[in-house]
């Protein structure tokens, strides 16, 4: 039997080998809680500090203490969304998203309507690139934050972040990015782009789940949506997860360090999936053809169910998505394929592959040959 293939890195990415390697001396007799002073504690503040260290040095945010540590990308997204409205809304009370973000950050804006914000959503083109113009609309002084994804875990279109925070900051508003699917993967810099509050998951950079970061510019107040102890500033009270942050330090050095070489090597692969799916009859490519992750190919078929297609596939071996995994437990329509413009019967065709370290050109034919084949006897069935 063939081995498997891996093509959900969006939903969950597999440990880096040299991460776990360096994290096993967090797990055999390590015990040591980063509030005491006494040797094993102060060993763990060391680990917890190098790993911010590392973090901040990824996304080239000049002081480490910007970055604080979270449970996930999800957790970090509500501390930026509804920690920096709440904390600043005597300044406004409007919240700005795009259409397409993902739903970490769409439900915690949309929760805010409760304590009396407006939500004012932006459109996007019909490759998922944000509406610059309507964006200049939806913002105003009244704004207390704007969140826009750097790249789109759906469609892997990547947006104009720096043209997105001069808007922003123009009039006088704060930015929050959800990097979490782009950091590790193209080069993000939250001094140079103009980032305010950006979002990191420690999974997606090869590191442990449930773990994530969240980077605050000096100096931006934000109010903690859990209370408990003073850890990490007070924005995510709790014993720090040592094991789980020193391992998502590592892979943030590691990211850095591969990122150039990994990319470009996915990118060749990724270009080939794309040139042999789309030969595919009435196979078609959503986000960006251009600007996109470079580990990101993403498609649509017309007249067959995005579920059949995972299942057929994963039948054969392949394991792909049909939209995010954080909305696939539904059987609506993503509102992502939505916003660029696709009826509803197109947007339930979606098939989205997301490579990783383990994935290798020679892959390629396999998956193409899976695809047609799953796509001609799904339609022979199909309603449709």
């Amino acid at each position: 039997m063939a081995e498997r293939i891996y093509l959900d890195h969006a939903a969950a990415v597999p440990v880096h080998p040299n991460v776990l390697r360096f994290g096993m001396r967090f797990l055999e007799g390590f015990a040591g809680n980063p509030s005491m002073i006494y040797r094993e504690g102060l060993e763990a503040q060391a680990a917890v500090a190098r790993a911010r260290e590392e973090v901040a040095a990824l996304i080239g945010a000049g002081d480490p203490n910007a970055i604080i540590f979270t449970g996930g990308a999800t957790e970090s997204n509500n501390i930026a969304i509804r920690g920096t409205a709440l904390r600043n809304r005597r300044s406004g009370n409007g919240v700005v998203v795009s259409a397409i973000e993902h739903i970490s950050v769409l439900n915690p804006a949309k929760d805010l309507q409760k304590s009396g914000f407006t939500l004012t959503p932006v459109g996007v083109d019909r490759y998922g690139t944000i509406d610059l113009d309507a964006l200049g609309t939806a913002v105003t002084p009244e704004t207390v934050v704007t969140s826009v994804q750097y790249a789109n875990d759906e469609i892997g279109t990547i947006q104009p972040i720096r043209e997105v925070a001069e808007i922003v900051h123009d009039r006088g508003g704060v930015l929050h990015v959800d990097a979490a699917d782009a950091a590790g993967r193209i080069p993000v810099d939250v001094e140079r782009d103009g980032i305010d509050l950006l979002t990191l998951s420690g999974n997606q950079l090869g590191g442990p789940q449930g773990t994530g970061a969240l980077y605050i510019r000096p100096g931006l107040r934000v109010q903690p949506v859990l209370v408990g102890g003073g850890q990490e500033r007070g924005l995510r009270p709790g014993t720090e997860d040592v094991f789980g942050i020193a391992c998502m330090g590592e892979a943030a050095r590691l990211a850095a360090a591969e990122m150039p070489a990994e990319s470009e090597r996915l990118r060749s692969i990724r270009d080939a999936l794309i040139a042999g799916i789309t030969e595919i009859e009435d196979a078609f490519l959503t986000g960006h053809p251009t600007e996109r992750l470079p580990h990101h190919a993403s498609f649509r078929f017309s007249r067959i169910e995005g579920e059949s297609i995972q299942l057929a596939m994963n039948a054969l071996g392949i394991a792909v998505a049909t939209g995010s995994a954080c909305t696939s437990r539904t059987l609506e329509a993503s509102h992502v394929l939505l916003a660029i413009g696709l009826a509803h019967d197109e947007a339930h065709g979606s098939m989205v592959a997301t490579l990783g370290r383990e994935n290798s050109p020679d892959e390629v034919p396999r998956i193409v040959d899976a695809a047609r084949e799953t796509v001609k006897r799904l339609r022979a069935i199909t309603p449709l």
